[in-house]
């Protein structure tokens, strides 16, 4: 019955067609498009003035362009699929189309009832909406015509962009339910459309891939379809993007699913917030994610909102968010996000005022490797809530720079290329990188061509923090791994040597900071060089001997030692109050004495260099003569007790020692035999010990020599028979025994140094001596020696206080002798 109605439908317009007068003054041209997205009008029948137009037309289906009668009214009826006829129609429409026009009808909205009304109030009733400017082809064969309709009738007014790889443009404005646009020109290649609200382009709701490959110089509608929230529009068609052709096929665009890549790392230092879940759009993201963990670099739907929400950990759903923070991200970028800030109350305020509540930080641009294979890409957050604005230093030897300037919490940095070896990290002020807050060994190697995220976690002051974690440096790498960097302590060099004569203090223990240093050092023992903490007090306790705790010292000393520094400490005096006292009116309480710029060796090979310490309490000041055969010279001057001299440089050989009274070297109060040979190249610590008056108060009188590995030789006393003159040359005089074979200059001592170092060179023979400091430009800043010098090993002190740090030249000419040395001024 029906194909007989659509036949006597075609006769009754072919008429027209065939006899009409060439011009198209009779017909028009028209395609229909089912959009009513009601469930009721899935499937209906077209009807033309009583005539079947369209059988079993299926909702998101198109017919072809057709022609037809145009000056007449033409009663478009829509009936149920399978109707026997148009008076089963459930809507007529009456159309006129005038003549010569080309015509897009689309059947859209509603029959029934219990559907979302529109949100700008427009009627959503099923209507025919029909466009009397329609193209079935394009003017430019190389472009594609194309003109959209909003056919969603819970959906509100939305622009359509256009997506290229320079950003988006509005390709279709301000389109409301019902509404044709305007037909725009497109390339026929695959195109991104995003539908964002009208006006709010910054919203992409949803992408679309539009292939329009092949179809240059042609047209088509693109129609949005079906219901933004079928749940409320009785389960009907979901939302899409559709176009129909010129010969009635229609394309379903697919949703675009954009990426970006995203890594979360969790900073939150809040104790409540330790362990926690993350949820994205209401489904598990994170499950028991812990502070100071990260995850890896993840795929994450890009151009719509994300809702994180962070739960506590063993959450049963999102609804238990503690906080929930809307994010869009750019599709094809890679972000980091660091969660971080605080929940509760009881934390200090930032110091720069910054809020610290929770919040998400996210920064795009982030990267997973290296350009170079020796380099490692690093970027830098600050997330530590109670810390001011800060600068990150970094050193390496002699190399130091600012990495990252002016970091203030919740900031990143901008990248930074670093080499791939290990650095000491310094946390300064952000207007003071003289004052390190903290100092860090941050290992990078083996990390040559990755990347890294560097952030500062914790509190500075944790117990103003609800007793939260302590502020540390940590490194998240792609993967999700976490690196803890230890802190960097500075650290000097330390001997000790136990001098106190005391026989209260035969045997003791040394205690550091309550923990044991030294059990059972015995009187006239003496530690080798140990690397200790620098720029800490060191509360150096001295007890019993099997003492069991640092809490049975009889004497704690605090100290505090220089960084890159060499000491040696004597610890000397009595406990007691029995004892003679000090004839130079000294203090011989028990006192542990300290001197820096110790050595553990000499420059050169052919050389020992001494120091002496008086540590007899009660010996007058004293010298320390070189007698032989033929001479006498002093080596240490007016030494009174707790006195550290200046370092002496002399031959490895054997000599007699004399100690004599500092303002009478006629009388010698004792001789000694000191034995060099086979030390060439070392050092030693010469040092008075026990007592000399009366010497049943505990050991008597000597004197001895500490080695930097801890061994200590006693020193023969020689008694008037002893004869030792015989190993020296009776020409010999004091000059000889310091002199040098060679000409040289030796590195100077500490380099780098801040603000003082000692240069030293030798000289074989007199000579007229030039010492001068050049800067990188060759020019001279300071000359140190410009004179006629005699023979023998020379120190020089150099102060560089009024200088920039940097790189420095010293140059020392002698005679025909010419060298020059770099040395590294780091302040």
């Amino acid at each position: 019955m029906k194909n007989l109605f659509k036949s006597l439908f075609v006769l009754l317009i072919m008429p027209a067609i065939v006899f009409g007068d060439g011009n198209d003054n009779n017909t028009a041209r028209l395609q229909v498009i089912h959009n009513a997205a009601d469930p009721a009008a899935s499937v209906v029948d077209i009807y033309v003035n009583g005539g079947m137009y369209e059988d079993d037309f299926s909702f998101r289906e198109a017919t072809d362009f057709r022609t037809v009668p145009a000056g007449v009214e033409l009663n478009i009826g829509v009936a149920p699929g399978n109707s026997q006829s148009s008076e089963e129609s459930i809507t007529v429409i009456p159309v006129t189309l005038a003549a010569g026009k080309t015509y897009v009808a689309i059947a859209n909205g509603v029959i029934g009832e219990g559907f979302e009304p529109n949100p700008e109030g427009s009627g959503i009733g099923f209507n025919l909406f029909a466009l009397d400017k329609g193209r079935e082809q394009s003017p430019n064969k190389n472009r594609v015509y194309v003109a959209a309709f909003h056919g969603a009738t819970d959906a509100p007014t939305v622009d359509v962009l256009k997506k290229s790889s320079y950003g988006s443009s509005v390709l279709f404005d301000n389109l409301s339910y019902g509404e044709f646009s305007r037909y725009r020109y497109l390339r026929p290649e695959r195109q991104t459309l995003q539908i964002t609200p009208g006006g709010d382009n910054a919203n992409v709701l949803v992408s679309y891939d539009v292939d329009l490959t092949g179809l240059g110089g042609g047209a088509a509608v693109v129609f949005a379809s079906g219901f933004l929230t079928p749940d409320n529009d009785n389960f009907g068609p979901a939302f899409g993007l559709f176009a129909a052709l010129p010969n009635g096929a229609v394309v379903e665009f697919p949703v675009l699913t954009e990426t970006a890549m995203l890594q979360v790392i969790h900073n939150a230092a809040d104790p409540a917030a330790s362990m926690v879940d993350i949820y994205v759009n209401g489904s598990m993201y994170e499950d028991d994610f812990a502070f100071r963990e990260a995850t890896e670099f993840r795929t994450v739907p890009a151009g719509v909102t994300l809702n994180i929400g962070v739960a506590p950990g063993n959450s049963a759903s999102a609804d238990e968010s503690l906080a929930t923070i809307p994010v869009v991200l750019e599709a094809g970028k890679t972000y980091v996000a660091v969660a971080n800030g605080v929940i509760g109350s009881g934390f200090e305020n930032n110091p720069d005022g910054r809020s610290i509540g929770f919040s998400l930080f996210a920064r795009d641009g982030i990267k997973t490797s290296s350009m170079y294979h020796n380099t490692v890409q690093v970027l830098a957050f600050h997330g530590a809530t109670d810390a001011p604005t800060v600068d990150v230093v970094l050193r390496n030897g002699w190399y130091r720079t600012t990495a990252f300037d002016n970091l203030t919490y919740g900031e990143f940095s901008d990248y930074g290329f670093l080499g791939a070896r290990e650095y000491i990290v310094d946390i300064t002020p952000g207007d003071n990188n003289t004052l390190a807050v903290a100092s860090y060994t941050v290992n990078l190697s083996g990390l040559g061509g990755g990347a890294a995220v560097v952030f500062a976690s914790g509190f500075l002051t944790p117990d103003n923090d609800n007793f939260g974690p302590a502020f540390g440096l940590f490194a998240a790498l792609p993967d999700g791994t976490v690196v803890e960097f230890p802190p960097y302590i500075q650290t000097a060099r330390l001997q000790v040597i136990h001098n106190a004569a005391d026989p209260a203090a035969e045997m003791v223990d040394i205690y550091v900071n309550g923990g044991l240093y030294e059990d059972d050092f015995a009187f006239r023992e003496a530690t080798e060089f140990r690397t200790v903490p620098a720029g800490v007090t060191l509360n150096i306790g001295i007890a019993p001997a099997s003492s069991s705790s640092a809490d049975d010292a009889i004497a704690v000393i605090p100290v505090t030692l220089e960084p890159n520094k060499t000491y040696v400490a004597m610890a000397n005096g009595v406990l007691g109050s029995e004892f003679s006292e000090n004839p130079d009116g000294r203090d011989i309480s028990f006192q542990l004495f300290a001197r820096d710029g110790v050595r553990e060796e000499a420059f050169f090979n052919a050389f020992v260099k001494l120091l002496a310490f008086h540590g007899a309490t009660d010996a007058p000041m004293v010298d320390i003569r070189v007698r032989g055969k033929y001479y006498s010279w002093t080596l240490f001057n007016d030494l009174g007790y707790g006195d550290f001299s200046k370092y002496r440089t002399v031959l490895p050989t054997s000599y007699t020692l004399d100690i004599t009274p500092a303002n009478d070297n006629n009388t010698v109060v004792a001789s000694f035999l000191a034995d060099l040979n086979g030390l060439g190249g070392g050092a030693a610590v010469v040092f008075a010990s026990g007592f000399l008056t009366d010497p049943s108060q505990g050991p008597g009188f000597g004197l001895l020599a500490a080695l930097p590995n801890g061994t200590v030789v006693e020193l023969p006393l020689l008694t008037d028979g002893d004869d030792n003159q015989d190993t020296f040359a009776a020409e010999k005089t004091e000059s000889d025994l310091n002199l040098p074979t060679e000409f040289g200059l030796n590195q100077n001592y500490p380099n780098p140094f801040n603000p003082t170092t000692t240069i030293s060179f030798a000289l074989p023979s007199a000579s007229t001596v030039t010492l001068k400091v050049y800067n990188l430009l060759g020019q001279t800043v300071q000359t140190l020696v410009n004179e006629t010098m005699e023979a023998g090993v020379h120190q020089v002190n150099f102060d560089a206080s009024a200088m920039a740090s940097g790189m420095y030249f010293y140059s020392l000419q002698a005679g025909e002798y010419s060298e020059t040395k770099k040395m590294m001024l780091l302040k």
